[in-house]
């Protein structure tokens, strides 16, 4: 048993079954043994690819997207530019490529990240160097004054709760110790716990023996956002996968070198993530004052902002084996039968700002 099972079977006879939410988030975030602690988790090597790491079309086409933002905010001197999430700086260091473009717009940017990795924040001060203002651990560090956010596959990352609906009313699944088999087993709450009061009305009609997601922690986070870029201007660019009606269902999985595996076996040594409710996410943003737009489909996002023209342009002075390489990577990232239907886009947004680019008006 390895030392973060130890760890999590040790609170479960102490506190007893432990919420999903909290079995997620020692997994993924305990400070030595967390799957994103002491690891890249990102890449061939790791345990996921991220868009970023396709193409590098990718984080330009969200450096062209922020551009027009920024204009529509009446190109304010000074905007604080934050990624949520960063991985390995890959998407920021494209980001800062296509900025150079608009010398005025990138010469009003601070960049902040925002990462509670050592680890991965260790690669991205050797990926970005100086363009970094500052690396911090919570959306509520970054400094006041107009924003603009990017948060890619974040939301996924944050930890859910899931309820199964009984004839007592919606019980939680949580995660116990299992004494017989070893390892860890689901359970249910003897009762309706008070979360439940957080699964949507349109969720909770469903019928009896249904399962639900709710994340806390990305409706808090939607939430500040929103306020924030109500509040001081601009505008957050949320991509992740998931679907955008709220619905009954289990989507938690977990993921180790590439290959699908038990989510409570071998805790830290897999990521695990859960579709992302992007309805609830909306909700939780209007609710703080933001106008939201979409979501709308990765693929018809980023053909909006041009990315089959900047593949074109890419390959005139490419090989053959490097032309083949744009070609799968832009199949990869727009096609419906890949990442283009499944991953999503929303923008969070100042409620006097126009539809930015990749966003029906």
């Amino acid at each position: 048993m390895s030392a973060l099972a130890r760890h999590l079977e040790a609170l479960t006879r102490i506190e007893g079954p432990l919420s999903v939410a909290r079995f997620m988030q020692e997994a993924l975030g305990h400070p030595e043994h967390g799957a994103y602690a002491s690891r890249n988790p990102i890449g061939a090597a790791g345990d996921f690819v991220t868009a970023p790491e396709i193409s590098q079309m990718f984080g330009e086409m969200i450096g062209v997207w922020a551009i027009q933002l920024w204009r529509s905010m009446g190109a304010p001197g000074r905007v604080v530019l934050a990624e949520m999430g960063p991985g390995r700086g890959t998407l920021m260091k494209d980001f800062l490529r296509a900025a150079a473009i608009d010398p005025d717009f990138k010469a009003a940017i601070r960049v902040h990240l925002i990462e509670t990795s050592p680890t991965l924040a260790a690669l991205q001060r050797a990926a970005l160097g100086d363009a970094i203002v500052d690396i911090l651990p919570r959306f509520s560090d970054l400094p006041r004054g107009p924003l603009i956010l990017i948060a890619n596959e974040l939301f996924d990352c944050l930890p859910v709760r899931q309820f199964q609906k009984t004839e007592r009313g919606w019980c939680e699944r949580l995660i116990d110790h299992d004494p017989h088999r070893g390892g860890f087993r689901f359970v249910l709450s003897p009762e309706p716990t008070p979360a439940a009061k957080l699964i949507p009305p349109t969720v909770a009609a469903a019928p009896i023996g249904a399962l639900a997601e709710v994340s806390p922690a990305a409706l808090a986070l939607a939430g500040a956002i929103g306020a924030q870029v109500a509040g001081d201007g601009g505008g957050a660019l949320i991509a992740d996968y998931g679907h955008a009606q709220s619905a009954p269902g289990e989507t938690l999985q977990a993921l180790r070198r590439h290959a699908k595996v038990d989510p409570l076996a071998d805790p830290g040594e897999a990521d695990l993530t859960a579709h992302v409710d992007f309805d609830m996410l909306a909700r939780a943003a209007r609710e703080a004052g933001a106008a939201v737009r979409g979501p709308v489909g990765q693929g018809a996002f980023l053909r909006a902002l041009g990315i089959e023209a900047r593949a074109a342009a890419l390959s005139k002075s490419a090989n053959d084996a490097q032309r083949a390489d744009i070609a799968a990577a832009l199949h990869r990232l727009t096609a419906p039968d890949r990442m283009g239907s499944l991953f999503k886009m929303i923008a969070l947004l100042d409620p006097r700002l126009p539809a930015p680019p990749g966003f029906a008006p």
